[in-house]
């Protein structure tokens, strides 16, 4: 049932629950490592023939109900005048940190269709492979969880040197999250121009703020992206959106009001406690800890009728982890829970 992950974003009725995966493509997948073997990850990012192979396999190897474009939310940031590395085992480095006013006034508000060719051609070659059979996600970063990596450097554990500009040089972060919020909007309505189907917002880093600080530091500038998005008109949006927050318990009714169609939660909280304080007027996306596929199992299967369980056949449910596949992940665990999610969640 192509139209499957579709329909659940706009809370109508499916024959089943829709499920896919964040960081369905990755390491875990032999054919992906073959691939990765040949190419840098950027190599591969910036190659449409690539990433399309890489943004298709999990369809067909997986079974899921939706893919989800192969490539990274730091890309965008190159274009502006990021200098950008990916290290085996370390993730993202970025050579040239934005701590101060002239660094963010150095940065460029990129046009995503000349910087970033490759992305929207990417996305033009899977609608064609996909075409009648999943939707394809397109996504970025949301401004605060791009502004912490190009302010950190990278990953970090306690984001000393956002929040210390954040609090010492509120001008200078204002400055910063304003030119990404531009850039985000022009990125986003580039890629649905392209030919996406669906939307998704990250905000992986949001976990490290309280409520308070989300809301005032960081809930306006992701409510400018979402209300800024050419998706169509009237309730039912032509294009959805994904609203994710990892580490986002805490801030639920704050990411409700910022915007999107679905709200993506993590497995900090259970699914039928966060679809009742954020109302049933918005679909819900989650929420199995990703370590649970290391279980035996009759442990996952256990767990994903769980989860479907909390969700009472209430239509705008989509099956998803609370974070990304892990690496060491065994596949047949991951097709055993889409094979799990889909038996389990039949309609009659």
């Amino acid at each position: 049932m192509p139209d499957r992950f579709l329909k659940a974003c706009r809370r109508q009725p499916v024959d089943c629950t829709p499920v896919w995966l964040m960081r369905q493509a990755g390491r875990y997948l032999r054919e992906y490592s073959e691939i990765r073997s040949k190419a840098t990850f950027l190599t591969m990012c910036k190659t449409p023939e690539l990433a399309a192979e890489v943004t298709i396999l999990p369809v067909d190897k997986l079974g899921v109900d939706a893919a989800i474009l192969f490539s990274d939310i730091l890309l965008p940031m190159e274009a502006m005048g990021i200098e950008l590395e990916f290290v085996e085992g370390k993730g993202p480095i970025i050579h040239n940190p934005i701590r101060d006013r002239l660094s963010v006034d150095a940065l460029a508000v990129m046009d995503p269709e000349e910087e970033v060719p490759f992305v929207m051609e990417t996305i033009r070659i899977v609608r064609r492979h996909l075409e009648g059979r999943v939707s394809l996600i397109g996504f970025s970063g949301a401004p605060f969880t791009l502004a912490s990596y190009l302010v950190e450097g990278g990953h970090s554990r306690n984001y000393i040197y956002t929040k210390s500009m954040i609090f010492q040089e509120p001008l200078t972060y204002h400055a910063l999250m304003d030119k990404l919020t531009k850039v985000v909007i022009s990125y986003l309505n580039a890629q649905i121009r392209a030919g996406v189907q669906a939307i998704q917002i990250f905000d992986t880093w949001v976990e490290c703020l309280s409520p308070g600080d989300y809301r005032e530091y960081v809930m306006p500038y992701t409510k400018r992206v979402i209300d800024g998005l050419d998706r169509g008109a009237g309730n039912l949006k032509d294009v959805p959106l994904i609203h994710y927050a990892r580490g986002g318990a805490m801030l639920l009714e704050s990411m409700k009001e910022a915007g999107g169609d679905v709200i993506g939660i993590d497995w900090r909280i259970d699914l039928d406690v966060a679809w009742e304080r954020l109302g049933y007027d918005v679909a819900i996306q989650g929420n199995l800890d990703p370590t649970v596929l290391f279980a035996p199992p009759e442990e996952i299967e256990r767990r994903v009728k769980d989860i479907l369980n909390r969700v009472g056949n209430r239509p705008g449910h989509i099956f998803n982890l609370g974070h990304g596949v892990l690496p060491q992940t065994p596949v047949e665990r991951v097709i055993f829970v889409v094979e799990a999610v889909h038996k389990h969640s039949k309609r009659q």
